[in-house]
């Protein structure tokens, strides 16, 4: 049976840079030569052992596992999250507009409404400077409040509200000894769903699949539990963390279009210069 974990006050949707595909479920394998598995045919002068040297490592491999979080994790876990939310910024200001066709619309308007009152060809062309100034201010302005709603909410005490409470859990990647990605899951009993949360990986480890092993832990414990599905959202700019979702496995199911986020104040000028798209996928692991 599942118990609802406690109610988040703000939900942060971390954008996960690796989207490399899937290697599958099964089981790494243990390679052994034709050597050490068949003796020398008989009659045969018995050929001299190999020098014993130590086996070479696959460089391209990384001894990188997945465990549950500690309360001792608590400081590094925040920092990874806290500097993956601030990688939104300028994305969100300027990568964003690109997904705004109806917002480049307007702000090519205020050009031509600039030359016509000033006719001044300089101030038409600053003009741009100022609107992504503005862009990249309230981009700042309003995620600074989003990030310091998550940091006194759940992420303020992870053990009382991911490790605690049945259904819910908090993982973290660990390479090297270091603690380099993060992800959590909250059980829903209601719908008998579970929601990834939280994903994020320190930047100077990306692109080791990392991102792919801490999404996977996450069905593994949807599985394990018997949930039906597994959802999240997201407002990542970037494709690389749709095409991650895909890789593995979700389903985009929605987009709600001015998605209003924890501490932003709905003002005209906000409007004019901070959007966000939230995207909702889905991964049904079983009918009900």
């Amino acid at each position: 049976m599942h118990c609802l974990s406690p109610k988040m006050v703000c939900e942060t949707k971390i954008v996960a840079e690796d989207h490399e595909s899937i290697p599958g479920s099964k089981k790494d394998t243990i390679i052994v030569s034709s050597s050490q598995m068949w003796p020398s045919l008989a009659g045969s002068p018995p050929s001299p052992p190999p020098p014993l040297t130590p086996p070479k490592e696959d460089p391209r491999r990384d001894n990188v596992y997945i465990r549950e979080f500690h309360p001792s994790e608590q400081e590094v876990v925040r920092r990874i999250f806290y500097e993956g939310i601030m990688e939104r910024i300028p994305n969100t200001a300027f990568r964003g507009l690109k997904q705004q066709p109806l917002t480049q619309l307007l702000y090519g308007l205020l050009a031509v409404m600039c030359f016509v009152v000033t006719k001044s060809f300089l101030l038409t062309c600053c003009l741009p400077i100022f609107l992504m100034g503005m862009r990249y201010y309230f981009s700042r302005k309003v995620i600074l409040h989003y990030l310091d709603c998550a940091l006194h909410t759940d992420m303020s005490d992870i053990e009382q509200y991911y490790m605690k409470p049945p259904g819910s859990c908090f993982w973290v990647a660990v390479l090297d000894g270091n603690v380099v990605g993060i992800v959590a899951a909250r059980g829903n009993e209601e719908d008998n769903t579970v929601e990834l949360r939280r994903m994020s990986v320190d930047s100077n480890y990306r692109g080791k699949g990392i991102a792919k092993a801490l999404g996977r832990k996450v069905l593994e414990f949807a599985m394990l539990n018997n949930y039906s599905s597994v959802v999240l959202g997201t407002t990542a700019v970037k494709m690389a963390a749709h095409k991650l979702y895909e890789s593995l496995g979700f389903k985009h199911v929605g987009v709600v279009e001015h998605y209003a986020l924890p501490g932003m104040t709905r003002s005209l000028l906000e409007r004019m210069f901070f959007q966000v798209r939230y995207h909702r996928y889905r991964l049904q692991l079983r009918e009900e």
